[in-house]
């Protein structure tokens, strides 16, 4: 499918259109951003595991009955993808307490949490994502109670889904943030809520079971080093395999060899 007009670019992503006005495509970036745009570099290679983890994830979460906007993968950065109008809320789940959890309450670090813990913030990266809680969803009009309710719902029921398959392949899931907008479903001809943006190292932190090391983009936060190294990580343990491509890491003056066999 053909590439249109550019509609939005995003620290991560770059949205076009289509000449189907109900689909678009995403383009993932090598870009890598922390502390609200304040921190910047470019991982060359990111761009092409996000989009195969992704791609892998959304649709291991479609076949468990969650809708999402992703329609298919194009090639190894882009992806086809339904138009959501997209609620202006980031939804956070916490397992374990890290990062500003812990500095908010002074939580020990790698405190396991009783139950998965539900966040909200307002997504606007002037006022750095801001934490709200329901009552301001409610009062701004960003969502409505019946809204909030299903995608609490299937966020806890993501958070399941999620923890269950990195559990399998010795990774801890800590934490996660997603998005949901709402798309036209041309059978039922109204429109839906769906899982959108993107579900990879990015936007989840991954540690290893045993060892605790990094597998996400903490790495690239903390000055840890390694970071395409610990993404292609998650990606051999999940037996994701995209075209072969040889992945360098800019920040580091690495050349990665990734060997991926096709689907």
């Amino acid at each position: 499918m053909n590439k249109g007009s550019k509609l939005y670019e995003g620290k991560a992503k770059i949205i076009y259109e289509t000449k189907d006005k109900n689909l678009l495509i995403q383009h993932f970036k090598d870009d890598a951003t922390a502390f609200n745009n304040l921190k910047k570099a470019k991982v060359e290679g990111k761009g092409v595991l996000n989009n195969r983890i992704s791609e892998y994830i959304l649709t291991n979460l479609s076949q468990c009955g969650i809708k999402t906007h992703l329609v298919k993968r194009l090639n190894m950065r882009e992806q086809l993808i339904r138009k959501a109008e997209i609620f202006p809320v980031e939804f956070i789940v916490r397992n374990i307490a890290t990062g500003s959890l812990t500095k908010r309450l002074g939580i020990p670090e790698g405190t396991v949490l009783e139950k998965p813990l539900l966040e909200y913030c307002y997504k606007n990266d002037q006022l750095k994502d801001p934490l709200i809680s329901k009552e301001h969803i409610f009062s701004f009009g960003w969502a409505d109670e019946k809204e909030i309710k299903l995608i609490d719902k299937l966020t806890l029921r993501i958070n399941d889904i999620l923890t269950g398959m990195f559990r399998a392949i010795d990774i801890k899931l800590v934490d996660f943030k997603i998005e949901y907008g709402k798309a036209w479903n041309k059978d039922a001809e109204k429109k839906e809520i769906v899982l959108a943006d993107e579900i990879s190292p990015d936007t989840c932190r991954l540690w290893d079971v045993k060892t605790e090391k990094k597998l996400d983009k903490d790495r690239f936060r903390k000055d840890l080093g390694n970071i395409i190294q610990a993404y292609q990580e998650v990606a051999r343990r999940l037996r994701i395999m995209p075209e072969e491509t040889n992945i360098s890491e800019v920040n580091f003056g690495k050349t990665i060899p990734i060997k991926f066999k096709k689907k």
